[in-house]
Formats: C-alpha cells, structure tokens, sequence
C-alpha cells in the first residue's frame, strides 16, 4: 500500500469513524500505523496491548483521571495541593469565557483534549487574539476524543473549558512510564519550541536508555542536565499509577518546582512506530493485563447499527 493509499484510507476511517466497530476501527488504523496486524488474541508488544486495553479495560476511574479538571482533587489528595496547578475558572461553554475575572497571564484548556489541540496560552491580555483562541478551543470542544481514537475513558467526560495559572516559559516536561506503580524510565521533550521536538529516556539513575530511533543514534557519551529532583518524581510517578497495568505519567519541572501534568494512558493512541521493535516488545513484557480481574468485552457497534437495533426495541 502506498503512503497516497494510506492517507486516503486513514481520512475516510475518520471522517466515517461512526460506521466501524471498536475492534474493526482499531485494527485498520494500527495497521495503517504500524505497517502490521493487530494481534488482540494474544497480545505482546505495548502497542498491541494499548490497543487492548482500550476494548477491555473500564474502570470508571479513568473517565475522572483523563478530565483535566476532576483530576485535580484526585492527585491533590495523594499527593497535596501544592503540585497541582492552581485552577482560575471553568465554563460549560466557549461563549462563557469572561476575560475580566482572569489575571493578566493565563492558560486557557479544554478539558478533554490531548497535547496542545486545546490549549490557548495568554501572556498579556492587552495582546491577546480572543476571537482567535475562541475558535480553537471550540474546535477542540467539539472534537470526540473516544469516536477518532477509540479511548473508552474520554467517552463520558463532560467538555468544558477552563483557565489555570500561567507557569512560565520555562516548563520542562517529564513523562514517566509506569506499569502498575514500577516505573521504568522518564521521557523528556527538548526543543519543543523549535517545532521539532526530540524525545530521549533515562533511568532512575540517569543513564541514557536507547529506546526509540533518536537515542539509540545518540553519542555514546550523550547526557540531559538531570533534576535535582528526580527522585521525587519517580516516587511521585509511581504512588499515581498502582493499580493500572500502565499509565505514562506527566509532570512539569519549574525552575525547581515539580507540578501535576496529566494522565496518559494511551500515548500515541497505541500506534506509536518510534519505538525500537526490542523496546515496543520490552515495555509490553512489563503491562500485566492479569491485573484485569475481569475482561468486560466492550466493542461498541457502528452507530447506524445501535439506531437499527433502537428501532427494533420501539
């Protein structure tokens, strides 16, 4: 299949997302992805059992943890709450948002997006697009997390749109990979900024661990200045994610303070190619679905099926 071929394939699942199974639609786009199937059956990569996991895993935990807003009282009674971000205000809907009532810095978020589709950074409101930031997060708003990727725990998050604190320019970002409270390594982001983001994993020792394309064509002396705070973090990432075969956890360094970034429990939506196919088949050595005490099999019908069999019940 040509790469032509696969985009068009890809647009047409998404724009027609609503006519495909869970299990169906899963396995079109982690082939279109991955260049390979979708084994569900017997699962062994981390990219596979992502995949899984979306079909069989509902606890309804994770609607609270993956709602920018609820998640909040989540983590500040674990862990206190001076590691989350101070929330400003929360509106139902875009029109609602009343600049007034906001300092003169801000970040304004949708509550179920992902990255930065549904984030709108405002340093000085005498500056500021309004009518342009409006519109993206109404986009963001009105984009269905759970129809385009299939991930279960956005299906019943109520949207909204909230303001929080402005942290600074100067946010580092630490992305911990945790599987049911071990957690392996951190991923850091450098360059961001630049539009061209690179991605390198350390240990809890700091040791450069090769694992996707770029580490493993890193130097042999290769380093990032380590926090000073490291340990912390990794004891932080790992009170938040027992209990979940795997979760990567998000957290911000500001000039030395640590805060709460996110949830994430399906990183690249489970079709991630970056990945060394030795470290895909790593990491899924280490997520233990036996944590699944029980597989409810969930493969939500086509959406013109569920109106057939609605009529048939009348």
């Amino acid at each position: 299949m040509t790469k032509y071929q696969r985009n068009l394939l890809s647009g047409f699942l998404r724009r027609f997302s609503f006519l495909f199974s869970d299990k169906i639609y899963l396995k079109w786009n982690y082939y279109l992805n991955m260049n390979r199937r979708l084994d569900l059956k017997n699962p062994q990569t981390m990219n596979e059992k992502l995949n899984w996991l979306k079909l069989y895993q509902r606890n309804p935990l994770l609607t609270t943890l993956v709602d920018k807003i609820a998640v909040k009282s989540h983590v500040a009674k674990i862990l206190g709450e001076e590691i989350v971000c101070p929330l400003l205000h929360v509106w139902d809907r875009v029109d609602e948002i009343d600049l007034d009532i906001l300092p003169n810095s801000f970040v304004l978020k949708t509550n179920h997006s992902g990255g930065n589709t549904g984030v709108v950074i405002c340093k000085d409101k005498s500056k500021f697009d309004f009518d342009s930031a409006k519109r993206k997060l109404q986009e963001s708003l009105d984009t269905k997390v759970y129809q385009r990727n299939r991930e279960w725990p956005y299906k019943n998050v109520k949207r909204k749109v909230f303001a929080e604190q402005f942290l600074g320019d100067n946010l580092i970002d630490y992305k911990f990979y945790c599987f049911n409270g071990y957690v392996d390594c951190v991923m850091l982001c450098i360059d961001r900024q630049s539009g061209s983001p690179k991605f390198y994993f350390f240990d809890k020792d700091w040791h450069l661990c090769r694992y996707n394309k770029r580490g493993k064509a890193a130097p042999p002396d290769f380093t990032l200045p380590m926090p000073p705070n490291i340990g912390t973090l990794f004891h932080d990432a790992s009170i938040l994610s027992k209990g979940f075969p795997f979760v990567r956890m998000d957290f911000y360094d500001v000039n030395g303070r640590i805060y709460f970034g996110e949830y994430t429990f399906y990183p690249s939506s489970g079709w991630d190619p970056n990945y060394l196919p030795e470290t895909d088949l790593y990491f899924g050595q280490l997520i233990d679905l036996s944590l699944m005490a029980q597989r409810v099999a969930v493969d939500t019908p086509p959406l013109f099926c569920q109106a057939f069999e609605s009529q048939r019940m009348v």
